[in-house]
């Protein structure tokens, strides 16, 4: 069998194991990683959505390489935080990303304009 595809496959026994040790109330995402590699495909965008609704996990599908979705991902889970039910409707100009260094610093930059301080 192909090793992603197993990964997927395997992902009902490890979410099981997590709300067993940490209960139901853990916040979960099942996550596609690598949708830049579009040719190496392992599971579909819509098995991914069926198996999520299944075991009762967000989904979405993002690339670190490309960035595509990463802010979005944190952003629910962020939002499915408790008390965080405001963030939802946060809106995006208020939003602040900050882009690490490599020397370990960071640096913050507004996503429209203005001072980042």
């Amino acid at each position: 069998m192909i090793p992603g595809r197993q990964t997927f496959l395997n992902t009902v026994k490890w979410i099981e194991e997590v709300r067993s040790e940490r209960g139901s109330d853990v916040i979960i995402v099942l996550v596609g990683n690598k949708t830049d590699l579009v040719e190496k495909r392992q599971v579909s965008t819509e098995e991914g959505e069926a198996k999520s609704r299944e075991i009762n996990v967000m989904f979405t599908e993002a690339s670190a390489k490309a960035g595509f979705n990463i802010k979005a991902l944190f952003r629910k889970i962020a939002a499915a935080l408790p008390g965080m039910e405001t963030l939802s409707s946060t809106k995006q100009e208020d939003m602040v990303d900050v882009n690490l260094k490599s020397s370990g610093g960071y640096e913050s930059q507004p996503e429209s304009g203005g001072c980042a301080c």
